[in-house]
C-alpha cells in the first residue's frame, strides 16, 4: 500500500518504522525500546486486521480501500484503553458453538449491511458458524418465522422485539435487540408530481407508505406529520408496503410517497419516479432503524452460538462504520444473494454523495451510519410513541422493558471481547425536531403532544 506504515501480516518481516523507511526489525538507529513498542503495536494491528478479515484477498482490498492511516486510526480508537490483547488469542477463550448451522433472516435493504457483509467477509466462518442468510419479503414474514422458530435469529426493525415481547400485533414472545444495525439511513420520498408541494401542511389526503406498524419509519413519519399539524390517522392514510414494493407502488400512483429504507428512496430517484423530500437524519440525527436480534429461547439454549453470531455482527458493524471502507462494502453487499442492486446506486447511498431528484447533487457523509450500540433510551422513546398512537394501551415501566429487551450490557461486553472500545452509560437524551427527549421523564414527554391517540 502506498504511504503505508501499517504492518501487513501477509508480507515478510520488513517494517516501515518511525523513520519512514522499510527495513529489517531493529536495523534503525532509533531507540531499541521504542522499536520494540512499535513492533508490538504493529503486531497487534496486524492481528486485529487479520482476525476481523480472515480472507487474504478481501483483507488486502479493504486495506487498499481504507488506506493505512485510516485503518490505524480506526483500530487505535476502537481498542480498549491500554489493551494490546490479540483478537486471535481472545478467540481461544470463546466457547464452542452448540449449534453451528444457523438460519438468519434479512430484508434486502442497506440497513442490514453489517449482518449481510459478515457473510462474504468470512466473519461468521471465523466464529465457527455456518450461517444461511435467508432473504425475506416483508416484516410480517420475519416476525412469523421468528415466532415459528424457522429462523434462529434475524434482521429486525428495532421496535419489533419490543412489540413482540409485549404481545403487540402477535402472541407475546421474548425477543431481544442485540445490536443496532444502522442509524439514520432512511428518507421521505415523494412522487415526482409533488415537486411543487413540499409543505407537509398541504398533504391532507395523501397516501403514504410505511414498511410496518412497529417500525421507526412509522413513528418518525407520524412525528413529522403531527409537528406540521396533521393527524396521521385522520388527515392522511398510512399504508403498509413491503420495502421491495415501495418504488413500484409509487410508480403506479397507489401512494403519494413513503418513508422507507434504502436503497428504495434512491432507487425512486434512480428510476425517475420520485425525489428525496427529506432525510430522516433531519428529523432525528442518529436515530436507530434496524437491529439484529433473536429470542430469549435461542440465547438460553445456545449461548455460545449466540455469542459467536453476536461477535461477527459487532465486528462487521464497526468495520461498516469506517467511511473509507464504504466502496468495498458496496461490492460485498450488492450481489444477487444480498441486495441485488447496482453498485452505482448503493455507492450514492453509502458515501452520501447523491442526486436528490430535485436537480441537486448532495454530499451528506452521515446519510447512513452503523453504530451498533442499542441505547436503552432509544427503546424508551419507541415505547412512548407506541403509547402516543394507541398501540400500547396499558401503563408500563418503560425502563424495565427497555433493559429487558435492548441488550446494552451484552453489546458492550461483546464489543470489548472483540477488541473494540465500548461507550459508557445506558441512557442518553435525544433531540427530535428541536425537542429534547429525556428518558427519565417519558410521561412528561408524552403530555407535551397535542396530537395523539391517547385516551
Amino acid at each position: 500500500m502506498p504511504n503505508s506504515t501499517l504492518y501487513d501480516p501477509d508480507q515478510p518481516m520488513a517494517l516501515a518504522c518511525a523513520c519512514g523507511a522499510r527495513h529489517a526489525l531493529f536495523s534503525c538507529t532509533g531507540s531499541v525500546s521504542t522499536q520494540i513498542e512499535q513492533h508490538q503495536n504493529q503486531l497487534m494491528e496486524a492481528s486485529l486486521v487479520k482476525a476481523i478479515l480472515p480472507h487474504d484477498g478481501l483483507r488486502r482490498r479493504f486495506l487498499q480501500a481504507v488506506g493505512a492511516s485510516t485503518a490505524r486510526a480506526a483500530i487505535a480508537a476502537a481498542l480498549p484503553a491500554g489493551a494490546l490483547t490479540s483478537l486471535q488469542a481472545m478467540a481461544q477463550d470463546h466457547g464452542t458453538p452448540e449449534k453451528k448451522d444457523l438460519k438468519v433472516g434479512f430484508i434486502a435493504i442497506t440497513c442490514a449491511t453489517p449482518l449481510i457483509m459478515a457473510d462474504p467477509l468470512g466473519l461468521y466462518k471465523k466464529e465457527g458458524l455456518n450461517v444461511q442468510l435467508i432473504k425475506t419479503a416483508g416484516w410480517g414474514a420475519v416476525r412469523d418465522k421468528m415466532l415459528n422458530r424457522e429462523f434462529d435469529a434475524s434482521h429486525f426493525l428495532s421496535p419489533m422485539p419490543l412489540a413482540m415481547s409485549l404481545g403487540l400485533g402477535s402472541a407475546a414472545a421474548g425477543m431481544h435487540v442485540a445490536s443496532i444495525q444502522n442509524t439514520n439511513g432512511q428518507a421521505i420520498t415523494l412522487h415526482q408530481r409533488h415537486k411543487a408541494n413540499r409543505d407537509p401542511k398541504n398533504w391532507k389526503g395523501f397516501k403514504l407508505g410505511i414498511p410496518f406498524e412497529y417500525s421507526i419509519h412509522n413513528f418518525l413519519l407520524r412525528y413529522y406529520l403531527a409537528e406540521h399539524g396533521l393527524h396521521p390517522d385522520r388527515d392522511v392514510q398510512l399504508k403498509l408496503v413491503p420495502p421491495p414494493q415501495m418504488v413500484a407502488e409509487l410508480k403506479a400512483g397507489n401512494i403519494d410517497g413513503f418513508l422507507g429504507p434504502e436503497p428504495f428512496n434512491q432507487r425512486a430517484v434512480f428510476d425517475g419516479v420520485g425525489f428525496v423530500h427529506l432525510l430522516t437524519k433531519d428529523i432525528w440525527d442518529g436515530h436507530p432503524c434496524c437491529a439484529f436480534g433473536t429470542s430469549t429461547e435461542f440465547i438460553q439454549k445456545y449461548p455460545n452460538s449466540f455469542a459467536a453470531l453476536y461477535r461477527a455482527i459487532i465486528s462487521a458493524s464497526v468495520l461498516a462504520s469506517q467511511p473509507g471502507a464504504r466502496d468495498q462494502i458496496v461490492k460485498a453487499i450488492a450481489p444477487q444473494p444480498y441486495l441485488n442492486q447496482p453498485e452505482e446506486l448503493l455507492t450514492q447511498i453509502m458515501t452520501g454523495r447523491f442526486d436528490d431528484g430535485l436537480g441537486n447533487s448532495r454530499n451528506v457523509p452521515d446519510r447512513v451510519l452503523f453504530d451498533p450500540i442499542p441505547w436503552q433510551s432509544m427503546a424508551v422513546w419507541m415505547l412512548t410513541q407506541m403509547k402516543r398512537w394507541g398501540y400500547l394501551k396499558a401503563d408500563v415501566n418503560y425502563k424495565q422493558i427497555a433493559e429487558k429487551v435492548f441488550m446494552l450490557t451484552d453489546a458492550k461486553k461483546q464489543m470489548v471481547m472483540s477488541g473494540w472500545r465500548a461507550p459508557d452509560g445506558a441512557y442518553r437524551k435525544h433531540r427530535i425536531m428541536g425537542k429534547t427527549f429525556d428518558p427519565d421523564l417519558p410521561e412528561d414527554y408524552l403530555k407535551g403532544f397535542g396530537i395523539h391517540n391517547m385516551g
